[in-house]
This record gives C-alpha cells, structure tokens and sequence, in this order.
C-alpha cells in the first residue's frame, strides 16, 4: 500500500512540477533579453548620475520588458540579475557625469535600440 501510495505521489509531483519547468526552458532570444536588462540598468544608473531628470524612466522599461516576457523562475532572476550588474557595473566606475559617462548612454541607448529592432523584427507576431 506504501508503495503503491508513495508511486502515485511521486507521479503527482513530476506532472504538477513540469509546467514550471517547461517555463524554465531558454528562449532563443534569451542572451539578447538579458544583455537589453543590462543595458537599461546601466542607462538607469548613468542618466540618473547625468542630470537627466528622468526618474525611474529605465527601471519602469526593464519592468515593462519583463511584464511583457512574464518570464519565471530562472529566467526572471537572469533578466533581473543583468539589469542589476549594469547598474552596479557603471555605479563602481563613475560618481559622477563625465564625458565617458555621456559617450556610454549614447552607445547604450544606440545598442539597446538596435537589440529592440531585431528582436522585434524576428520574433513579434
């Protein structure tokens, strides 16, 4: 009876954790999520730092980008933990605005652009 019981569970288990695994599974687009994540911390950090006036502009992106994905578990935490390193990345070299800082915005603004485009391009509906 232990058995049979201990059986069914475990095969209750496997189905009821399957569809979150199933989500786990990276997208083909995932490195080019991830390195858009970093982009818009590091853009939250250095127009912050710049005078931008811009708020939680950057921030409220990456939330959109992540509401937009509904990604979960692993994927979220990557996504997460890329616009987070951008962040961190710029706000241990600069303390203030300086010229390198104004020419990584640019790049940045032009490189996530660019990542936004083609993805848009080869994976919207």
């Amino acid at each position: 009876m232990s058995t049979r019981f201990l059986a069914i569970f475990v095969l209750i288990l496997a189905c009821a954790s399957a569809p979150a695994r199933a989500q786990d599974v990276a997208a083909p687009f995932d490195a080019d999520l991830q390195r858009l994540a970093e982009i818009l911390g590091g853009l939250h950090y250095l127009r912050g730092i710049c005078g931008s006036n811009e708020g939680n502009k950057w921030r409220s992106e990456m939330q959109a980008l992540i509401e937009a994905e509904t990604p979960s578990g692993e994927r979220r935490t990557r996504m997460i933990a890329g616009f987070n390193r951008g962040y961190n990345g710029f706000q241990q070299t600069y303390r203030s605005c300086t010229p390198a800082a104004t020419v990584a915005i640019r790049r940045y603004i032009e490189e996530g652009s660019k990542i936004s485009r083609d993805l848009t391009a080869r994976y919207a509906n």
